[in-house]
């Protein structure tokens, strides 16, 4: 069984954000980064798809500049057999459609059974990619699964909907998943495997869009204007209702 897990480093979301010089995205300076949370989900699911079925040999695919290499590592050490990095240093400014069509591309002719992905990124958030991939390599997708077994070739999956509601799906492969939160609880590498990781394969390769080259021009970026607080009026109910009158007609400009 042959898989494929896309996996995005992203910014950790506790980092002090700020918005680059020429405003059109945050300052990737002085950040701290990780791997993107939902495809945390998708290495820990190829991993224990991985220990059950003895023959499945894992992939793991990361777009983006030089430093993703240590999100990939992570993934290396987590259980993944071999890496692979497409040096994209404008990966940031992509739309969906471009990076589905690196992963298309790379997928294309290596028959891959199962293509995990997570639901979304937590800096973009569109959750298009994983579908997209899914279009074009003209394979089924089942969305923010959030249950996976495996017996004999079909997949029992357990998806989430809208309202917090789940939906019983049954697939067989090849097919393409995306990752949501509550799947599983991703493991910690240990050292022994953190070693390990460092002698496995990571091929680098250069960004192909298939065509596809439509670099998004973002024409402003700022952080949401600051809301004036709140006034807490204290006393008496029959005094405070004459003050919140008041209040309003000055407001309002109704003074009569």
């Amino acid at each position: 069984m042959k898989i494929l897990i896309c996996i995005k480093q992203v910014p950790d979301m506790e980092s002090k954000f700020k918005i680059n010089g020429e405003k059109t995205w945050y300052d990737r300076a002085d950040l701290a980064w990780r791997m993107n949370e939902y495809d945390e989900y998708a290495v820990e699911q190829a991993v224990r798809l991985k220990e059950q079925v003895k023959d499945a040999d894992l992939t793991v695919l990361c777009i983006g500049p030089d430093q993703v290499t240590e999100t990939i590592k992570k993934a290396l050490a987590m259980g993944c057999d071999r890496g692979v990095h497409i040096n994209d240093a404008d990966s940031h400014k992509r739309e969906p459609i471009e990076i589905a069509s690196m992963i298309a591309g790379f997928a294309k002719d290596k028959q891959f059974d199962i293509i995990f992905t997570g639901m979304q990124s937590q800096d973009r958030g569109s959750a298009q990619v994983g579908v997209m991939v899914a279009e074009l390599l003209d394979m089924p997708a089942v969305t923010t699964i959030v249950g996976f077994t495996y017996d004999n070739g079909t997949i029992n999956l357990k998806r989430e909907l809208e309202g917090g509601s789940k939906a019983l799906v049954t697939a067989t492969t090849p097919v393409v998943l995306t990752c949501q939160l509550g799947l599983n609880t991703p493991r910690y590498p240990t050292l022994p495997n953190i070693m390990k990781a460092k002698k496995k394969e990571l091929l680098t390769l250069a960004p192909d869009t298939g065509g596809m080259d439509t670099l998004q021009e973002t024409t402003a970026c700022f952080f949401p204007e600051k809301k004036g607080g709140g006034l807490v009026l204290e006393g008496d109910v029959a005094d405070l209702a004459d003050k919140l009158i008041h209040l309003l007609k000055e407001k309002t400009g109704v003074l009569a």
